[in-house]
C-alpha cells in the first residue's frame, strides 16, 4: 500500500488553485463528479505521475468548511525559505510568524494558511 493523495474540500475553485501554484503545484487534471462537485488534483513538478493534493469544490456551497481539531497539516520543503516566502508575499500570502527553528542545528520552517484555513508547513532543506 501507499499514500498516493491528500484531499481538501475547498470553497473557491480558482483562489485555491492560484494559491496552491503560488507554492509550486501543477494543476494536473480536473473530473467532474456528476454534478455534485469537482475534483482539481495537482502536484509539485517531481512528484511522479499521482497528483498529491485533491482539491475537492461542491457545488452550491454557500459556506466554508469546519477544518476540525484533528487536522492538523501537509508539510512542503524548499531550498530557500525567505526566497519562498518572498514570492509568497508578492501574492499576498503571509506566514503565520517568522521562520523559526523547533531545535538548535535544525531546519528553518513557518506555516501559511491556504484560502480556505488550511495549513501549510514550509520547511527549508538542508
Amino acid at each position: 500500500m501507499s499514500l498516493i493523495h491528500t484531499c481538501y474540500r475547498i470553497f473557491d475553485v480558482d483562489r485555491s488553485v492560484a494559491f496552491y501554484q503560488a507554492l509550486g503545484f501543477e494543476e494536473r487534471r480536473r473530473m467532474p463528479i456528476r454534478d455534485e462537485a469537482i475534483n482539481v488534483f495537482m502536484s509539485l513538478p517531481d512528484d511522479g505521475p499521482e497528483p498529491r493534493l485533491e482539491l475537492t469544490y461542491n457545488f452550491g456551497r454557500t459556506e466554508p468548511y469546519d477544518i476540525g481539531t484533528g487536522y492538523g497539516h501537509i508539510a512542503i520543503t524548499t531550498e530557500d525559505l525567505d526566497g519562498t516566502l518572498g514570492r509568497l508575499k508578492e501574492q499576498g500570502i503571509e506566514p503565520e510568524r517568522p521562520p523559526y527553528t523547533i531545535r538548535d542545528g535544525g531546519s528553518r520552517l513557518c506555516f501559511v494558511r491556504d484560502p480556505d484555513g488550511y495549513r501549510i508547513e514550509l520547511i527549508e532543506r538542508d
